[in-house]
């Protein structure tokens, strides 16, 4: 579904992504593990296409998204929730759903053939507890519900793929179990996800396959058991 290719990404002067390459495939959930620095927001933002790519390719259900729009990567079925949420604190949860839902009805229309529930049944049905902040700005949102609603907007446009960038981040225990669930069910919903994350336990008891980046190199990729028994990588995550 998702083919990254020898991506060189920089950030301002710094060269951030050295010749990074991975995949995901349809209805999986990989895990993109490092310490904060390491270079996983720059993988996500880069697939995205809010940071332009110095080298290499990204792919998408065989289409090449290099050099395209933001905009452009959501209609073709690119959920993404941002670190920092990127809630709107001036609008309601409904108003930043509705945003969502504009745009996804552009995604509808890819053609794939693959038949979608509607955008808002899958949202609540991930998070129904966002049925209750509609009404409520932004701003007034705790940061639990605020990551909530930043999953529930990207299922907004019916994605096939996900993009998490440290959902679990900052969380209380009971809450990242809440989480847990809810990623469990949006793969229940055919999506597939890729999602960084800083734990390696948390990663290995969601993720599929894994890959682990340290100073923006790819050094390591296989099933998370495999990452927990090398030392390398354990030592690499740790610092």
């Amino acid at each position: 579904m998702l083919e990254v290719n020898a991506i060189d990404t920089f950030r301002g002067p710094a060269h951030i992504l050295h010749g990074v390459s991975l995949s995901v495939g349809a209805k999986e959930v990989v895990c993109l593990v490092g310490r904060n620095g390491a270079g996983k927001t720059t993988i996500i933002e880069s697939i995205m296409g809010f940071l332009p790519l110095k080298a290499g390719r990204i792919v998408f259900h065989g289409e090449d998204l290099t050099g395209m729009p933001p905009h452009e990567r959501a209609k073709r079925g690119i959920g993404f929730s941002p670190e920092d949420c990127g809630v709107f604190p001036e609008l309601t949860v409904g108003e930043n759903l509705m945003i969502s839902r504009w745009l996804g009805e552009k995604a509808a229309q890819r053609g794939n053939g693959s038949a979608r529930t509607d955008p808002e049944t899958q949202a609540y049905d991930v998070f129904p507890e966002v049925k209750a902040l509609l009404q409520r700005q932004g701003l007034h949102l705790s940061g639990g519900q605020r990551k909530m609603v930043a999953v529930a907007r990207a299922m907004m446009l019916s994605p096939s793929l996900l993009l998490l960038d440290e959902a679990f981040e900052g969380l209380a225990p009971v809450v990242v179990n809440r989480f847990t669930e809810a990623v469990m069910k949006i793969k229940a919903l055919g999506v597939s996800i890729l999602m960084a994350e800083s734990h390696l336990g948390a990663a290995s008891r969601i993720g599929d396959r894994l890959y682990a980046i340290d100073r923006g190199e790819i050094i390591f990729h296989g099933p998370p058991k495999d990452a927990l028994a090398n030392q390398d990588v354990v030592k690499a995550l740790r610092g």
